[in-house]
């Protein structure tokens, strides 16, 4: 279980921006990343945090930090989340769990009392040098890009 001072594990995978990205890249240019897990695209709670992800978007920016959200979603999935909410940050597919499993988000869930193993929803506040300095697991949506944002700016 990764915790708060653990480097943050590489991956390599492909966004949809059309490229193929690696965390360690993103520490190569000085950048931080908020790296956000969720379960799937044009839900509810997921959409409500990808807007407000959007909402924010230029002050993550302006802090020199990328969003990237990830999801076992097909890439043709994201493609129509991004563009119904006009999302400018990365969404990765991972379809196979490596990322999901790597950083442990693959979790025993239940609904209307079947259980089932799905995608917690959980945030990772990485620094430019891959450290995590914050996890917020079991993400409840409301206010919580805002939170990470402040945490990021007082980093």
């Amino acid at each position: 279980m990764l915790k708060v001072g653990d480097k943050a594990p590489d991956f390599k995978a492909e966004a949809s921006n059309g490229k193929t990205i690696t965390l360690s890249e993103f520490q190569a240019e000085g950048k931080k990343v908020i790296l956000y897990f969720y379960s799937k695209d044009m839900t509810s709670g997921c959409t409500v945090e990808a807007c407000d992800f959007r909402q924010y978007h230029p002050n993550f920016e302006e802090s020199k930090a990328i969003i990237i959200g990830v999801s076992k979603d097909p890439m043709s999935s994201h493609h129509r989340f991004i563009e119904k909410f006009d999302l400018p940050f990365m969404l990765v597919s991972d379809q196979e769990l490596k990322i999901i499993k790597k950083y442990d988000e693959l979790k025993e869930k239940a609904m209307y009392g079947k259980k089932y193993m799905g995608v917690e929803r959980t945030t990772f506040l990485i620094d430019e040098h891959g450290v995590i300095l914050k996890i917020y697991p079991k993400v409840k949506v409301k206010g919580h890009v805002a939170q990470v944002l402040t945490d990021l700016t007082s980093i």
